[in-house]
């Protein structure tokens, strides 16, 4: 592994998000502010579940007609995510620059489009067969939807990506683009992450008795679930701008320890957060701000306390900023990722949102009061099933 006295920062020229806090990165910031959480008990769609979801309103326009083919809630929510912060003129600008053959784009998700499928599921005639009849289209109905919609939304004709690695995926895009960028595969990258509430993950994560009825409390000692979330975020990678933000490092592992539950021992973590660190080319003392991945489960945010204990001590501010958001699966990457930069940007501390107290059992400086305080170097974890873990590294090279 090349390590920071040979690895480039990589500017991120561009960012913008939007979720339940709103939509661009000034709503972001003016909610972080305000202590205003994203969470809400209104019902979504068909679904039954008593449980807080992080909803983006205004969403029922369907995207272009130019793209209709491509319609469903997760390119809606990305078309919306592209509308703030003047993100298509900057893609516009780095097509001038490079050419759009040059440009890589790597889109994480989980569910991708499989809304699609619930409601041609809901609408077939079961009284004749089982089969899916028009309008459903399988080509919108995958993982590759939102990269296929962005490709052409965006008219690049570089590598495309779709990344699908449950709660990293949004995390890993911006890896896999670092590594493109190296290897010569393109000049520069777009990179993203979008997805939208569907019923198979509100039923999904209920099955797996994960989901609380109540806006999620990471850290709490009274914490019993997670909260879903929607969101859309993108970032530029360029390394030839100049920005004063920028990917630092990142580090990835696939420890494989259970499908669902984390290694409590966090050994996969924690070699994720020992390669971000060198790849950046810093010791842990350098870190400021640590975005936890912070679930609100018992066993994530039990496993999560114990590797960040061991690698930064308790001194280091952290909080996980999914009571704001929600969990927004295969996009909480690059959410998470775009809420640090904001901090960076702003220098903001967060707090842990609807945390009342501090589990006693962990031993990390959990944020209880959103304050100002410089920062300079942000770590974001990302940890997801099947014992995937991505750490990002960002800041100001």
């Amino acid at each position: 592994m090349r390590t920071g006295a040979d690895v480039k920062p990589i500017p991120v020229s561009h960012y913008t998000l939007t979720s339940a806090l709103g939509r661009g990165r000034a709503a972001q910031l003016q909610a972080l502010l305000d202590e205003r959480g994203g969470l809400t008990d209104r019902p979504f769609r068909h679904c039954e579940l008593a449980t807080w979801t992080g909803q983006v309103d205004g969403l029922a326009v369907p995207v272009a007609a130019d793209h209709r083919a491509w319609d469903c809630r997760a390119n809606r929510l990305a078309s919306a995510a592209l509308q703030q912060d003047g993100f298509v003129e900057a893609v516009a600008a780095l097509r001038r620059r490079y050419g759009a053959r040059r440009i890589g784009l790597f889109v994480g998700t989980s569910a991708g489009g499989v809304e699609v499928s619930e409601a041609a599921y809901r609408a077939r005639d079961r009284s004749v067969d089982a089969r899916l009849e028009p309008p459903f289209d399988a080509r919108v109905a995958n993982t590759y939807t939102p990269a296929g919609y962005l490709r052409q939304r965006l008219e690049l004709e570089g590598i495309c990506i779709a990344i699908s690695t449950a709660c990293t995926s949004a995390a890993k895009v911006f890896a896999s683009a670092a590594r493109a960028i190296e290897c010569g595969w393109c000049d520069a990258a777009v990179v993203a992450g979008v997805e939208a509430l569907c019923m198979s993950t509100l039923y999904g994560f209920n099955s797996l008795q994960l989901l609380s009825r109540n806006p999620c409390r990471p850290a709490d000692p009274a914490r019993d679930g997670l909260s879903i979330g929607e969101a859309a975020g993108f970032a530029i990678l360029d390394p030839r701008a100049d920005a004063p933000l920028a990917l630092l490092g990142y580090g990835e592992s696939s420890d494989a320890h259970h499908m669902s539950a984390p290694d409590p021992a966090g050994r996969g973590a924690r070699l994720a957060i020992d390669g971000a660190l060198s790849r950046a080319g810093l010791t842990a003392d350098r870190i400021e701000y640590i975005n936890l991945h912070g679930t609100a489960t018992q066993a994530n945010d039990r496993a999560e306390d114990a590797v960040v204990v061991s690698c930064f001590g308790t001194g280091t501010p952290c909080s996980s900023t999914k009571g704001w958001t929600g969990h927004t699966l295969g996009a909480a990457g690059i959410v998470e990722a775009v809420l640090s930069l904001i901090c960076i940007e702003d220098g903001l501390l967060p707090r842990s949102l609807n945390t009342t107290q501090k589990d006693p059992a962990l031993s990390a400086d959990i944020v209880m009061r959103t304050r100002r305080a410089p920062l300079r170097h942000v770590l974001s974890n990302s940890f997801g099933f099947g014992g995937s873990n991505v750490c990002l590294v960002l800041g100001r090279p």
